[in-house]
């Protein structure tokens, strides 16, 4: 294993991966355990690890200071709380907070390079391909993921093969191309399994998932604590902080951010984190309604493509049990009105992209939530 020699990697202060299937199982830092925890997972169940860090080391100041961090610097001014940023950013992160309405902010990821919140997550994950000395990456991926990882090994100077469905819109396969990845068109059941089979033949570190019930990267949603960072420089905290909610990494990565931002002293609380899910589906819904780890469901009809996942990650239902939170299931229709909304205050989003505001209305609808909230 090589290991990265930047500015940026020396000052990261993680020190060992953790399990979450049980929290007193640490493994060494490297390399990253993209097939979750060995020990506490079983053939129904995988769970994911998170990164510690050596929190009584925190520079003191990191988090002084008002207003949003300078776009252009990326993830970079938060180092210290994330893993080694090995690989050159793209100026991802410190994206806007656009006041929808009294106290509901949109936090506006499509401002990030390749327009996507998966910006953040995959100069963390391309990092680590780059620290660990792997020749590329491989990504199964219907769009956003796969073009913001191809983005980041091209920079990276990484080759990037992503398995991508048949049905991939003409315009996203070009996208990829652009970047020069290698773009291999599966049926969606075989992307997983292939997935796995490329990183094991050719050495590619594969940047999504690659267990049954979702564990993904170790090292992913690290880059969606900034989200959590970034809202808490601008707004503080707010009463909520609503979540499109697929395998729930950036739900898990805001949460985790907010409970840093206490655990550290900076305050004293954390928001309610509501997790927002096609109505069509719910896993993280039917887990929590279960009390299990995760649940399979069947999906309906839906349009949200981008979050209509058959089978929850545990690490959404850690999220929204730690803040006292909540899944929100939300239909097509709730979608589109959403998206109409943003669209009128001069905000595009993808269907699935609307479902934090969609999630938002809802609970407001029903006198559940009140006070600011961040829609993401």
């Amino acid at each position: 294993m090589t290991t990265a020699t930047t500015t940026e990697s020396a000052a990261s202060l993680a020190t060992a991966q953790r399990s979450l299937g049980d929290p007193g199982i640490r493994y060494p830092l490297w390399p990253p355990l993209t097939g979750g925890c060995p020990e506490t997972s079983t053939d129904e169940v995988a769970y994911p690890v998170e990164v510690d860090y050596a929190y009584e080391r925190v520079p003191a100041g990191l988090f002084d200071g008002a207003g949003p961090r300078p776009a252009r610097g990326g993830l970079d001014p938060w180092a210290p709380l994330l893993p080694p940023l090995a690989a050159p950013g793209l100026g991802e992160g410190g994206t806007p907070l656009v006041e929808l309405g009294p106290g509901v902010f949109v936090k506006d990821e499509s401002r990030n390079p390749t327009w996507s919140h998966k910006d953040r997550l995959n100069r963390c994950t391309v990092s680590a391909a780059l620290a660990c000395g792997a020749p590329g990456i491989v990504v199964a991926s219907s769009g956003n993921h796969g073009a913001s990882a191809a983005a980041f090994a091209a920079r990276a100077g990484l080759r990037c093969v992503v398995l991508t469905t048949p049905g991939l819109p003409p315009a996203m396969d070009a996208f990829l191309h652009a970047y020069g990845a290698t773009v291999l068109h599966v049926p969606a059941a075989a992307r997983w399994p292939l997935t796995r089979r490329i990183a094991e033949h050719f050495g590619l570190q594969p940047v999504s998932n690659l267990t049954r019930t979702h564990t993904g990267h170790a090292f992913g949603p690290e880059g969606y604590k900034t989200v959590a960072y970034e809202i808490h420089a601008e707004l503080g905290v707010p009463a909520a902080v609503s979540v499109p909610t697929g395998y729930g990494e950036l739900l898990f990565g805001i949460g985790k951010g907010f409970a840093e931002l206490r655990r550290l002293g900076v305050t004293d609380r954390v928001p309610r984190l509501l997790a927002c899910e096609p109505a069509a589906g719910g896993p993280l819904a039917a887990a929590l309604r279960r009390g299990v780890p995760a649940a399979h469901v069947e999906v309906g009809s839906t349009d949200a493509y981008g979050i209509d996942c058959p089978v929850n990650s545990y690490r959404g239902v850690l999220a929204v049990r730690a803040s006292e939170g909540r899944a929100v299931p939300v239909t097509d229709g709730q979608l589109r009105a959403a998206q109409a909304e943003l669209a009128r205050a001069g905000l595009w989003a993808e269907l699935s992209a609307a479902a934090g505001l969609a999630g938002l209305r809802a609970c407001a609808a029903e006198g559940a939530e009140d006070g600011a909230a961040g829609a993401v």
